[in-house]
């Protein structure tokens, strides 16, 4: 046995679609092997948790799955495309369908608000100018931020609101999935829970799936539907939260029925 715990697949499991797929990843840094042969399927729909310790590689994943690191092996899947060897066309098709906010935001602090969230749209589209301002305004909108944020640059904004500016960015081509790394990371409980509100809304609205990199016990509980938890080099196990307390592993156990995760259950 290689430790890795398999999720029993159901009935609803069978019917569901997975619209990004990984497999065989391993990702390695010189000597250090992060990934090892792992594994993991993301559901049409659904806020995926990916948790794990320091240095297991939860914000790498996420990178490599956006194409922003090379893995050594293994193929990824994102809404039937090939992402690692597939046609570059195809690749660039399909990079309109996501969008992605960093844990710091990542915003060009050259430019305005509105500028930033204009980013996405001028690069992938011919859209004028003004429908492009139009939809920049409404995205901003959107995360609630006031229309008074759009001419600000990222300096003048709070941490939370550079979250949201950034969010609104990852919005701007109206996609399909979107990948939050640490998204409440720095805020306070009031900013973090408006957040994870915030996450759940639009996620309802507008039919999204979230791939989020988190270690907050409270976003968990609040709003994701599933949690995949590397360990060992791969998804040691994935399911409902609920679940996570049955798995037999050190660190899992510490995680889920500490302190903290028994005060985040109770405000979920």
């Amino acid at each position: 046995m290689d430790g890795t715990v398999q999720p029993q697949t159901t009935q609803a499991d069978a019917q569901r679609e997975a619209v990004i797929r990984v497999r065989g990843l391993r990702n390695q840094f010189g000597p250090q092997v992060v990934h090892d042969n792992l594994d993991l399927d993301v559901w049409r729909g659904e806020v995926l948790g990916i948790v794990g310790g320091s240095g297991t590689g939860k914000s790498v994943l996420l990178r490599t799955i956006v194409g922003l690191n090379a893995p050594a092996a293994g193929s990824i899947e994102v809404l039937g495309v090939d992402v690692l060897n597939g046609p570059q066309e195809d690749r660039r098709r399909i990079e309109r369908h996501w969008g992605v906010a960093f844990q710091d935001g990542a915003l060009f602090s050259s430019l305005t608000v509105l500028q930033n969230v204009m980013a996405p749209l001028r690069e992938h589209t011919g859209l004028s100018e003004k429908l492009m301002e139009s939809l920049g305004a409404l995205k901003i909108s959107l995360v609630g931020l006031p229309q008074l944020s759009c001419g600000k640059f990222p300096s003048e904004l709070s941490g939370g609101m550079r979250k949201r500016a950034a969010l609104a960015r990852a919005l701007a081509m109206d996609p399909e999935i979107v990948f939050l790394d640490e998204p409440t990371a720095g805020l306070d409980p009031i900013g973090a829970a408006a957040y994870d509100e915030l996450i759940r809304e639009l996620q309802q609205a507008l039919g999204l799936t979230v791939f989020m990199v988190t270690h907050d016990l409270d976003s968990l509980y609040a709003i994701c539907d599933r949690i995949a938890v590397l360990a060992e080099k791969r998804v040691l196990v994935e399911g409902p939260i609920e679940e996570m307390t049955k798995v037999d592993h050190p660190w899992v156990q510490e995680y889920f029925t500490g302190p903290r995760a028994r005060a985040a259950q109770q405000k979920g």
